[in-house]
């Protein structure tokens, strides 16, 4: 049972592959809700890359300013390449939170970067596709966050059908 609320913005993603890559992560890091604009994805949406069906447990809504979404209690969380952002490592992300992350041939209009709480960027040289930005976001969110389950249940309930493997250790 999840105690926080964690939301996706996406601005005018490019591809429905991305997309669908967002929605397995967002199933994935327990992502509540994705929010999108743009007309592109609306365009491609018949090329179904949702390989684990998230979008059976988590609202994928296209809607016209992603700033009139905003779940009650969140903090804005800007993901772009942007002068002045934090890097991913020396931030600490908040309980509740929407990320909004810029469209792979643009970047996010200035009025959103104004509305957020936080900008962050990951320390690359040159820039991740949006579905990589997406999962090394949540990862990190993950990986510092305190109430993190890891243990050999949670395998057995995460992997594929196929793997039934397990370390043997002498």
């Amino acid at each position: 049972m999840k105690d926080h609320n964690v939301c996706i913005g996406l601005s005018n993603p490019k591809s429905p592959a991305n997309v669908g890559a967002v929605m397995r992560a967002a199933g994935c890091y327990q992502v509540s809700s994705v929010f999108y604009t743009g007309e592109r994805y609306t365009r491609a949406v018949k090329f179904n890359t949702d390989t684990k069906d998230a979008r059976s447990n988590i609202s994928l809504t296209g809607v016209d300013c992603l700033l009139g979404h905003i779940p009650q209690n969140c903090k804005i969380v800007c993901v772009e390449l942007v002068e002045g952002a934090t890097p991913l490592p020396e931030y600490q992300h908040p309980e509740n939170a929407f990320y909004i992350f810029g469209p792979e041939d643009g970047t996010l209009e200035q009025r959103v970067i104004d509305q957020a709480d936080a900008v962050v960027y990951v320390p690359t040289i040159g820039c991740m596709n949006l579905a990589a930005t997406v999962n090394v976001i949540l990862y990190d969110r993950l990986a510092k966050s305190a109430s993190t389950l890891a243990n050999d249940e949670l395998i057995r309930q995460s992997r594929d059908t196929n793997n039934k493997v397990k370390v043997n250790l002498l």
